[in-house]
């Protein structure tokens, strides 16, 4: 049987580059996004033509109620869940004395809550079947932080501490979870840099360059098709930057 992988953040960037590479690999796809549904569309068409059962949902996966009809609608189309890519997120830039309430609530909930609740949702599913993995989306910055990154940086940590926590409460029962921390990946996500910013940033990377959406697709399903005894890792993919 084909299996199942539920992505968010999938209407572009990592998020899209993922999707369709999974489809190429055999996978039928639950994907969604909390606006563009459009993009999202697009993507699920492409992967469509790579001969994935794709569902697509728009929402806000920071909001539980939002989350749970996303997971009724895949209840009702697949018979299982084998992967959850927790994909979305947004970055704020700015300094910290200067981030707003609501910029703060916002980050937390696109970027931290949008995993607890999607990957509860998932474990309730995965638990009865002894099987299945979740892999997390989170940056460098998680483990070193960033200058004018502080609420960005903050949410990736705790990611990643959730990352390996929940690996060990779902170990015994197969479920692998890991996180994929890249460093400067080439997304709309850093679009906001100008043409000095980037070559500047490129300069400080030994590799000479951003990495590209696909290649994160790449680590994400290898991480997904990785032996069972790799859990709870934080795998880094920056280029050899920090």
């Amino acid at each position: 049987m084909k299996k199942t992988a539920v992505i968010t953040g999938a209407s572009r960037g990592i998020g899209r580059a993922a999707a369709l590479l999974f489809a190429e690999n055999g996978y039928d796809l639950a994907l969604c996004c909390r606006h563009n549904a459009n993009l999202l569309q697009q993507t699920a068409n492409q992967a469509r033509q790579l001969g994935a059962v794709c569902l697509t949902y728009t929402g806000d996966m920071g909001d539980p109620d939002s989350c749970a009809g996303f997971f009724k609608e895949i209840d009702d189309t697949f018979s299982s869940i084998d992967v959850l890519i927790n994909n979305a997120g947004i970055s704020i830039t700015g300094l910290f004395q200067n981030m707003t309430q609501e910029e703060w609530q916002r980050i937390l909930s696109s970027n931290l809550s949008s995993v607890f609740y999607m990957s509860q949702q998932a474990v309730r599913r995965m638990l009865p079947r002894h099987q299945g993995c979740i892999v997390n989306v989170s940056s460098v910055w998680g483990s070193v932080g960033a200058s004018c990154e502080v609420a960005y940086s903050a949410v990736k940590g705790a990611v990643n501490s959730m990352t390996r926590a929940l690996a060990k409460e779902l170990a015994p029962s197969h479920i692998r979870v890991n996180a994929a921390a890249f460093g400067a990946i080439d997304t709309d996500m850093n679009h906001f840099l100008d043409e000095e910013e980037r070559r500047a940033l490129c300069e400080e990377i030994p590799m000479g360059r951003m990495g590209t959406a696909q290649e994160a697709a790449v680590l994400l399903l290898q991480l997904c098709q990785g032996p069972d005894y790799l859990t709870g890792q934080i795998v880094a993919m920056d280029g050899g930057w920090i």
